[in-house]
């Protein structure tokens, strides 16, 4: 039994509904993201998770802060890097972008299939 879930580092929009262009690129794919609410990642994640996949470098500082153990440490990858190993490859922040949005969709839709490749 797979469980995912969504965190960001900061508490910017915690509790508030997706961005209504992610709202609608999600619905274009057959997933309804609506429900989704913002929350800020804890350090009780890394107890709950097996692997906390970030999406861009700042995002892996944060989080790599949080850490209390070298095991903690180990669960942390950018997701990125199971579609260029050790490439480090940012997931862009698509808000500034309309079109942003799709190609967000797009990368995180080729990485997801990537994970289920290594893990399944």
């Amino acid at each position: 039994t797979w469980t995912v879930d969504s965190a960001g580092t900061g508490a910017w929009h915690v509790g508030e509904k997706p961005d209504p262009r992610s709202i609608e690129v999600a619905h274009k794919y057959g997933i309804d993201i609506t429900d989704q609410r913002a929350r800020k990642f804890a350090v009780s994640d890394f107890a709950s998770y097996d692997r906390i996949l970030v999406m861009d470098s700042s995002n892996f500082q944060d989080v790599m802060a949080m850490a209390q153990s070298d095991e903690d440490r180990n669960k942390v990858d950018l997701i990125m890097n199971y579609v260029e190993k050790g490439r480090n490859i940012n997931v862009p922040d698509p808000y500034w972008d309309d079109n942003g949005f799709e190609k967000v969709y797009e990368m995180l839709n080729q990485a997801c299939d990537r994970i289920l490749e290594a893990y399944l």
